[in-house]
C-alpha cells in the first residue's frame, strides 16, 4: 500500500485497485525470487557448521573457519579436506566473475545488504544491482556444476 500511495497518489480512484494488485503480485514475486536465490547459497554454505564458540561470535564467516593450512576443529580429515576443497572452488569461481557482478554478489549475499544499500555503494540503479546479482548467480551455478558440485 505504501508503494501505491507514494507513486500513484495522483491516479484516478478507478485505476487504484488494478495498480495495487499489480504492485502486490510483483512484490510477492520479488520476495520468492530473493528467497530462491538466498536458499541456493544458504544450502551450499550449510555444510559449514560453526562450533559453539563461533555461534557466540556475531561476525561468524564460514570461509574464515576453514583454513587450508593450520589446525581445524573437524574430527574427520576427509570432511575437512572436502570442505576446504569446496571453499577453494567457491573462491576461484567468485574470482572469475566480472568485477561488477562479483561486487554485487558479495555485497548482496555475503554482506547481506539489501538492493538499495548495494545500489548506493556501487553507484548504480537498483535494477542494475538485480541484473548483476542474477548474472553472477547463474554464472557461479554453471561453473560449480561443471566442477561436479550439485546445487
Amino acid at each position: 500500500m505504501t508503494k501505491l500511495v507514494e507513486k500513484y497518489a495522483a491516479k484516478p480512484a478507478g485505476e487504484l485497485p488494478l495498480l495495487f494488485q499489480r504492485i502486490l503480485q510483483n512484490s510477492i514475486r520479488d520476495f520468492y525470487r530473493r528467497q530462491k536465490t538466498r536458499s541456493l547459497w544458504t544450502t551450499l554454505f550449510s555444510s559449514f557448521l560453526p562450533s559453539q564458540r563461533e555461534k557466540e561470535n556475531e561476525d561468524y564467516d564460514p570461509l574464515e573457519t576453514l583454513q587450508l593450512k593450520g589446525p581445524s576443529d573437524f574430527d574427520d580429515p576427509y570432511k575437512q579436506l572436502e570442505q576446504s576443497q569446496l571453499v577453494f572452488l567457491l573462491e576461484k569461481a567468485i574470482e572469475t566473475l566480472p568485477g561488477r557482478q562479483r561486487e554485487a554478489f558479495l555485497l548482496r549475499y555475503w554482506e547481506e545488504m539489501d538492493v538499495t544499500e548495494t545500489a548506493k555503494i556501487m553507484g548504480c540503479s537498483e535494477g542494475s544491482v538485480k541484473t548483476h546479482c542474477s548474472r553472477a548467480t547463474h554464472a557461479l551455478a554453471t561453473l560449480l556444476k561443471k566442477k561436479g558440485i550439485a546445487l
